[in-house]
């Protein structure tokens, strides 16, 4: 399972279509805000049923997101021992070094810039899957 956390809803429906178009099979569950991406990781809220144990493959964040910023989330993921191992990529129209920086300071594990054009996004979608979902040997679960 990936997990998008997108508040933009032009760029989420980019993201699934290019998942989509590139045949990849995996589950992608969507949150909108960083304080349900944290509910989703955690367990709370309205997310309070589903299994800890079932965590995502990948976690897509954008850095501007309502509520929690992308970089707090992932503070609060890499600060967990249940989950400080996930992958981590942000995924971001911000061309700021200084987010940059602070992104991999705070834990990411890579910082992907989206790409305006639709064939561009589409292949840096379909290397982002081939190496975090298909070449990249993931930690063993803590």
């Amino acid at each position: 399972m990936i997990l998008l956390v997108e508040d933009n809803p032009a760029d989420e429906a980019l993201t699934l279509r290019a998942f989509k178009k590139i045949n990849q099979s995996v589950h992608i569950t969507v949150v909108r805000d960083g304080a349900e991406a944290v509910d989703f990781i955690f367990c709370k809220g309205a997310y309070k049923d589903r299994d800890p144990q079932d965590l995502p493959q990948l976690i897509l964040m954008d850095m501007n997101l309502p509520k929690l910023s992308g970089i707090d989330v992932l503070r609060r993921i890499r600060a967990n021992e249940h989950t400080q191992l996930l992958p981590v990529i942000m995924l971001t129209s911000s061309r700021e070094e200084q987010d940059l920086i602070e992104s991999y300071r705070s834990g990411a594990n890579s910082y992907v810039r989206k790409p305006i054009n639709y064939d561009d996004f589409l292949e840096a979608v379909r290397q982002l899957s081939l190496y975090w979902l298909i070449l990249n040997e993931s930690p063993p679960s803590t």
